[in-house]
């Protein structure tokens, strides 16, 4: 199992102390295996297509391989609403994940119907869209070797049946899914227990940590958000949290994963120390992982 980190990881660090071509030996000095990136911070006059090339360049030079893109995208309201545009518009995105050498692309499929549409308000309504766009974009990245998915995200698509039922009927060979352990307690689902129904389709993971405080509780302020049931989160170091991580990369091994696994760090705390921090317990929880 290799270890990557996720450029999210240092968001708050990019644009200030660093730049987006800073954070890359900085990943390699750190020591991690690959690095991931969620979509590419651009300067002045930049595209992502003109950029890419150097930080693919950048990679290269310091021996870090980049395992994954991941971008924005939703069939139901992007592009003006039209799946097959936004198809269009992620095929782009494709084209950019080739040139990084990234061998997985990872995009949304949706934030729900939008208020006053008409076109639905349920996940069984919008399935057949999604699948459809998912489908079309997993084709063309295909026969450019790579390989699409979506990641349990966004509250509409994060439940852990609902991307099953997604993945499923997309039906494809080059589809699967970014597993989120982290990302599950946004449903209010157990980590684990999730994990364990996504494990045969994953094919990246993110190590995620979250403290948590009960709906009922006083509103702890800054720097919480709300689950879909009202429970209070926040992000952790890997291992502060009360997601189960360790557990979580037991279920991995068991199920024979082999990928990559990627800290995503979205703490209060400072970020290199934080995703340091993370690192270091995460490699214990592998090493001791049964």
């Amino acid at each position: 199992m290799k270890l990557g980190v996720s450029s999210y990881s240092f968001c708050k660090l990019v644009g200030k102390e660093l730049s987006q071509l800073d954070i890359i030996p900085k990943t390699k000095e750190m020591g991690f295996d690959v690095i991931e990136f969620s979509t590419l911070a651009l300067p002045p006059g930049e595209t992502a297509l003109t950029f890419a090339p150097r930080v693919r360049e950048a990679c290269d030079r310091v021996g870090l391989p980049i395992a994954n893109y991941t971008i924005g995208a939703d069939f139901l309201n992007g592009s003006g609403g039209n799946w097959q545009a936004e198809v269009e518009r992620l095929k782009d995105e494709v084209r950019v994940a080739k040139i990084l050498g990234a061998p997985g692309m990872r995009h949304d499929a949706t934030r729900g119907f939008a208020a006053g549409t008409g076109g639905g308000r349920g996940f069984a309504d919008a399935l057949p869209t999604l699948i459809k766009g998912c489908r079309g974009v997993t084709a063309f990245a295909a026969d450019l070797g790579i390989r699409t998915m979506v990641e349990n995200h966004g509250f509409f698509c994060q439940d852990s049946e609902r991307v099953e039922a997604l993945v499923n009927g997309v039906n494809h060979p080059n589809f699967g899914w970014l597993a989120d352990m982290g990302n599950f307690l946004c449903a209010d689902e157990d980590p684990a227990r999730a994990l364990g129904r996504a494990m045969p389709y994953a094919i990246h993971v993110h190590a995620k940590d979250f403290h948590i405080k009960p709906g009922t509780a006083s509103n702890p302020g800054q720097g919480w958000f709300r689950s879909r049931a009202g429970n209070y989160l926040r992000g952790a170091i890997i291992g502060h949290g009360e997601v189960p991580i360790a557990q979580c990369i037991g279920i991995m091994k068991r199920a024979g994963y082999d990928g990559v696994l990627s800290i995503e760090f979205e703490g209060l705390e400072d970020p290199l120390k934080g995703i340091a921090l993370g690192l270091e317990n995460l490699r214990r929880y592998v090493a001791e992982a049964v």
